[in-house]
């Protein structure tokens, strides 16, 4: 499998995703990207097309991918909590939901984001 027909497959399953995932200002969407290297998170409230909170593991202290995304989503979900968002709804992207997508949404969990 070539690497555009991967990309290809991961955009197609994420525009299924977004056309049932929608963020409003009172529950916006947690929406999370995977690189080879790095994760990135936001939170966005699509009424307004604002991105209220983001979040970068690259710059998080860790060994692994896993850690330095837990510790992305605890300052993601401390970031929220000060701008007053508690609930969200989880844009997994197109990725499956296991291994560093799974890690980060167990510690946002535990952060006190409600999804």
């Amino acid at each position: 499998m070539t690497t555009n027909s991967r990309q290809l497959k991961r955009q197609n399953r994420h525009k299924r995703v977004r056309a049932k995932v929608m963020g409003t200002s009172e529950r916006p969407r947690l929406a999370v990207y995977k690189s080879n290297t790095r994760l990135v998170a936001q939170i966005i409230n699509d009424d307004e097309g604002r991105t209220i909170v983001a979040v970068s593991s690259g710059t998080q202290k860790g060994k692994t991918p896993r850690e330095r995304a837990q510790q992305a989503a605890a300052a993601l979900a401390s970031s929220a909590k000060e701008k007053g968002v508690t609930k969200v709804v989880f844009d997994r992207g197109g990725f499956q939901y296991l291994g560093t997508i799974k890690a980060f949404a167990d510690a946002a969990r535990e952060a006190g984001l409600e999804f």
